[in-house]
Formats: C-alpha cells, structure tokens, sequence
C-alpha cells in the first residue's frame, strides 16, 4: 500500500510542492536573516562611532584629562559589561580607560593599529570575549593627533535576538513544512480527483460495455477537456467496436454464401450424379466459387496494407489518359449488351505519377458499378480534365442513385445498400478504390440527383443516378 502510495502522481506532485514552499520559505528567512545581521552591525557601528566623535569633541574642548572623566562615566551609564573606552597612544601603549575588569582580557590589537596608521580610517573588528561566550564589536579611531580611541559594546543583546530568530525560524520551516505537505496532498487529491473517475469509467469499460462516460465538470479547465477527449474516445472506439462487429456479420455472411454453394454442388453430385461430366461441372463451380473467395480475401488484404502504409505501390511516370481509354473500352460491350449510351470525354495527355496497375483496378471497380447499377437504355459518362493543380475524373450514370445518408457507408468494407443486394458482389469495391485513391494523395467523392419526380417531402430517398468524382493531384512533368 505504501509502494503504492509512494508511486502516485499526488505523492510525487506534493513532494515538489513541498519541497519547492520549504526552499522559497527557507531562502526568504535566510535573507531576513542576513538583512537582520547587516543592520545590527550597522547600528553598532554607527553607536560606536557616535561615541568616538564625542570624545573627539571633549578633547578639543577639555583636553585628555576631560576625555578620561568621559570615558569612565559613559562606561557607567551604560554598563562596564556592556561597553569600554581606552585611550592609546600609536604605539599601543594604553594611557587612560574606563573600568576594565570585565574587559581585562580584550588587548590592543597592533593589526588593528596598523591599519589605522596607514589608511587613516576607522577600523572595525569583531572579537570573541576570552572566557565568555560573548562576542564584542571594537573600534579603532582617531580622537586627536597621536590619541586613538579603542572602544567597544558587548553583543550579547544582538546575539540573543539572534538566536531567538534561528529559533523561530527553525520552528517556523518546521510548520511551513507539515502544513505545506498536508496543505498540498489534500489541493492534489482534489485536483486530481477527475482522473481517478476517468481511472475507474475505464475500469467498468468492456467489449460488451462500452456506453459508460464521464460526467464533465463544468469548471472548463485541464480535466474538463480531459474528460471531454476521453468521452470522444470512447465514442470513437464504441464507433470502431460497432463497424468491425458489422464487418464481421458481413464477413460471415458473404464466407456462408460460396461455401454453401461449394458444398452444395459437392453433395448433389455425390448423390445424384455418376458420370465423369457432373464431376467436372462441381469441380468447375467449385473453382470458380474458390475464386470469388480469394478475390474478396486478396481485395482484403490490400485494402488493410494500404490503409497501415504497406501497400506494394510502385509510382512512376504514367498517362492517365491511355489508362482510362483502355478501361473504357474494356467496359464497352458490357454497356452495348445492356444498351447503353456510354459517353467519354477525356482530355488527351495527362500525364501523372502513379500506380498504374493499382489506379486501373479502382477505376474499374467504379465505371463496372456505374453500368452495373444501371438499367437498360441508361447512359454512362465519363469525363476527364486538368483544373488547377488537380486532375478530375467524373463518372455519371442514370441508375438507381443514391440516398444522401449512404454517401459514405457505401466506402466502408462489406457496406452493401439494401437496393444493391440484389446485385452480385462484395461490398470491397469502392472500398478498394477509396484506398487506392487516397494513397496516391486523393479522394473519391459521391453525389445523387434528385429525381425531378420526387417532392421536397421525399427528398431523403435515394436519387436517380449517381456521379463519382474522382480527385488526383497534378503536375506538369513535362515542364517539370
């Protein structure tokens, strides 16, 4: 449970929320710190030289004698623990104090001197008090010609504030540190509260349940278009799940017909047939069934590579022109058995790269359904032309049409219209055609006219012939 814990996003989120407060936390105290101890310094200093300016004044006014009187009376008043004066001459030797007992121990420094000697300057030093835990801030100075000033304040005050602030803010990160942790886990988990409905709707998700969805917060912010995506997938996959179990009915169902057949010529040959002819009629059948399957089974297969990018294309320099001349007048004597006008108008020399074997079979496939579907005395058009940086093929017929709601079922595997099932085939042909297409860079898109019979009130049934448009795009290779 703990591993768990520890492996969470909260655990890990509040873990830098706290980490990232303690460190603001801790850098802003250390820097109050910091400030704190510049000013006490500040203000020392500044006292200290306070004090050396008034024995500079005494001096001037009442001689040493008078800086003497000064120095033993300003250490009473505020303490002889708590503050010293000495009097020294350059070279260390020490002429009058104030009370030293306390202070017996904090000598003239000759460094200190020195300095002062050479820069002229005040010097400031901070000592440790021989035998205490004190610390003590000592000034150098210049009072007269050849006297300097040593004096100095206990900081035994300064470091009590001091230590209480270490104190405090040692205490004060602890809190920041609990309350941060708690504070945090508690603003996460809420947070995060949208996922773990998320974690658990996907959890009730099976292949038989697939209707359940979050509810959306309202709030418009990450999670909210969280749920919102993860809604849209759902509906996508419960899409997905519908269409490839209506493939699979389809499958079924177009598998079930050739096989029954199969075995049906077997068994009535088996029974009723004894001579060498009705063998070679089954096995014929047989054949040609087999045949079909393996179509549908091959259409498949390329259908399926093509669309995850494996297709076997091999593009090159083609003239779509000739392709689509030698197509329609492999088609011709179907359109002349059932009577049919076929008209072309194709705009000579249109040269593009493509599959040449691939684009003739989606062709095919497309100008056999437009006179397949077309009744007797009908007319088949096909029309080509270069617009633009696109090559337009259009196939027009005057057969059954098409119901708008159908324009793109009927590009989907196994998708066969109630009014074509009476017609043979495999629901793979547009399919194949609209792979085969959009992997040279196109589409393929459909459209009906309504028939001038039907009213306005009937407008949703299907049309009086359909019009295939095909789209490839163009260049000019011969410029090029």
């Amino acid at each position: 449970m703990i591993y768990k814990i520890f492996n969470t996003i909260a655990f890990r989120l509040t873990l830098w929320f706290t980490g990232i407060f303690t460190i603001c936390s801790g850098v802003t105290f250390i820097l109050f710190y910091f400030l704190a101890v510049q000013t006490i310094q500040t203000q020392t200093d500044q006292q200290l030289l306070d004090n050396a300016s008034k024995f500079s004044t005494i001096i001037r006014r009442n001689g040493l004698v008078g800086a003497r009187e000064l120095a033993v009376v300003e250490a009473q008043a505020a303490g002889e623990k708590v503050i010293f004066f000495r009097l020294v001459y350059p070279t260390g030797e020490v002429f009058a104090s104030s009370h030293m007992s306390y202070w017996k121990h904090v000598h003239v420094s000759k460094y200190a001197l020195t300095k002062l000697i050479i820069d002229k300057s005040s010097v400031f030093e901070t000592v440790q008090i021989p035998l205490t835990q004190q610390k003590a801030r000592i000034l150098y100075s210049y009072v007269a010609p050849n006297v300097i000033l040593q004096t100095g304040i206990a900081m035994d005050f300064y470091s009590k504030f001091l230590l209480a602030f270490k104190k405090v803010f040692i205490g004060a990160m602890g809190f920041i540190i609990i309350f941060s942790a708690l504070s945090g886990w508690l603003l996460i988990r809420k947070a995060l509260s949208g996922v773990a409905t998320i974690t658990k709707t996907a959890q009730n998700i099976t292949g038989s349940n697939l209707e359940a969805r979050v509810a959306g917060i309202g709030n418009k912010d990450e999670l909210d278009y969280l749920v919102i995506t993860f809604n849209s997938m759902l509906d996508r996959i419960e899409e997905l799940v519908k269409s490839i179990r209506e493939m699979s009915d389809n499958i079924a169902h177009d598998l079930k017909t050739p096989i029954t057949r199969i075995r049906g010529f077997a068994e009535l040959t088996l029974v009723h047939e004894e001579n060498l002819e009705d063998y070679r009629i089954m096995a014929s059948n047989t054949i040609e069934e087999s045949d079909r399957l393996l179509d549908m089974i091959n259409t498949m297969l390329v259908i399926s590579r093509a669309e995850a990018g494996e297709g076997d294309f091999e593009f090159k320099k083609i003239n779509l022109s000739d392709m689509i001349k030698e197509a329609c007048d492999l088609f011709a004597p179907l359109a002349e058995d059932k009577n049919i006008r076929f008209v072309q108008t194709i705009e000579e020399k249109i040269l593009i790269v493509a599959d040449i074997k691939m684009l003739q079979r989606a062709f095919s496939n497309l100008l056999d359904n437009a006179i397949k579907y077309t009744p007797e005395d009908g007319k088949v058009s096909v029309l080509v032309f270069k617009e633009k940086q696109q090559v337009t093929i259009k196939i027009e017929d005057t057969g059954i049409g098409i119901a708008q709601e159908y324009f793109e079922k009927i590009f989907e595997r196994f998708y066969r219209a109630e009014s074509s099932r009476t017609s043979a085939g495999t629901g793979l042909g547009l399919s194949l055609a609209r792979t085969i297409v959009r992997q040279h860079k196109g589409d393929v898109f459909v459209s009906s006219r309504q028939s001038s019979e039907q009213s306005d009130q009937q407008s949703d049934q299907k049309g009086k012939g359909s019009i295939f448009v095909v789209r490839l795009p163009y260049s000019n290779l011969e410029v090029i």
